[in-house]
């Protein structure tokens, strides 16, 4: 909505009436959001949200236990429809809604005054304004960014990302969630009877030195599965900070481009269901790249055996990823912590927070996002 349109006005029993997954409505003191599109994308989960509305959510975007961030309060301009009616409720609820929102505004840093001064504070994508043109694809203008690519690709939206003209080149950008087990799962499953029933036969041995070997027993599998699965989440963790996280030189066109096809994309619209989880055809190059290696530096059985432990990790890696960004897990439970640490990633911790399926490797490289209640 821009400065010079005049706010749709909303009264209380309006707003009240919008309290379900079809219509759910917030209040920001007096600003009204309609978040219906947000639920399934919420950190917390959709009852959490549901209980809330129709109601003002200014302390909980205060905080405690958990402040939302700049970038947070940014995405939920997305869904601003307007502006509670003064007239509606009576005097001393709408007084205390505006002083609410007030300390909204002084909580983030705002210094405009003025009833209606925050309206373009956290604006959604302003096809006129913005730094790229959105009605073109992004792959080719992102490099052109430069110094302001870094800050840009950080301050997500809530919008379809479009990178190529070409229809084939933008098809092969995008990968519904079930293909990854649909590929992927039945050549776990076949690696792992080829390499249980090779070890069953007793004749691999693992050569020490010389003259020295020790046989390699069939119930040595699940230990050289776990292993390859372990080594994956540090390969997951490792590609994801040093790669996906690379800052490209501000004067590199490509890299800037590269950055943004392999991640930045993903920061920019993380919501966006498509572009969730790995086409198969560039995760055969890891996957490839990953078996190679493993099977020159162990014997052909061994290396067989870590590597179908690392493509189950990695199966189980994108499954994950995708089910925080669309998941509701339970309150408390272990999935519930980690999507909102990956949304924190995503929100407010860029440069922290790079486990996905766990936070293990974030510890001993010190990029744990600092604790907090969710």
């Amino acid at each position: 909505m821009s400065p010079s349109t005049s706010p749709r006005l909303l009264t209380e029993k309006e707003v009240a009436r919008h309290c379900t997954q079809d219509s759910c409505w917030v209040l920001l003191g007096t600003r009204v959001y309609d978040v219906t599109s947000f639920l399934r994308m919420h950190p917390g989960g959709e009852a959490l949200l549901l209980q809330r509305s129709g109601k003002d959510v200014s302390p909980e975007m205060e905080g405690p236990p958990h402040r939302h961030s700049e970038n947070a309060r940014r995405w939920m301009e997305q869904y601003y429809i307007g502006e509670l009616d003064g007239d509606s409720g009576t005097d001393e609820a709408v007084r205390e809604r505006r002083k609410a929102g007030a300390q909204t505004d002084r909580g983030t840093g705002d210094e405009r005054t003025g009833e209606h001064a925050d309206y373009n504070r956290c604006s959604p994508v302003d096809l006129d304004k913005d730094l790229v043109d959105w009605r073109k694809p992004l792959a080719w203008q992102v490099g052109h960014l430069g110094e302001k690519y870094d800050a840009w690709v950080h301050q997500p939206v809530d919008r379809p990302i479009r990178l190529f003209g070409n229809p084939l080149m933008e098809a092969g950008t995008k990968t519904s969630w079930y293909w990854v087990p649909v590929v992927w799962l039945p050549v776990v499953f076949y690696f792992s009877w080829y390499c249980y029933t090779s070890l069953a036969k007793g004749t691999t041995r693992l050569n020490l030195a010389s003259g020295i070997s020790v046989p390699i027993h069939k119930y040595c599998f699940p230990l050289l599965f776990l292993l390859g699965w372990f080594l994956w989440s540090f390969i997951e963790y490792c590609i994801h900070r040093f790669v996906f996280h690379m800052k490209p030189p501000a004067h590199n066109y490509y890299l800037i481009m590269i950055h943004f096809l392999l991640h930045g994309q993903h920061h920019k619209s993380p919501f966006d269901g498509s572009r969730l989880v790995f086409p198969p055809g560039l995760a055969s190059l890891v996957v490839g790249s990953f078996y190679l290696i493993l099977c020159r530096t162990l014997p052909e059985i061994l290396g067989t055996s870590v590597f179908v432990g690392g493509l189950c990790g990695y199966v189980v890696y994108d499954m994950i990823h995708y089910y925080l960004h669309y998941g509701s897990p339970k309150r408390g439970s272990y999935m519930y912590g980690l999507k909102a640490y990956h949304v924190k990633h995503h929100f407010e911790h860029q440069r922290a927070g790079f486990g996905i399926t766990s936070k293990f490797w974030d510890h001993p490289f010190n990029t744990v996002i600092p604790n907090e209640k969710y």
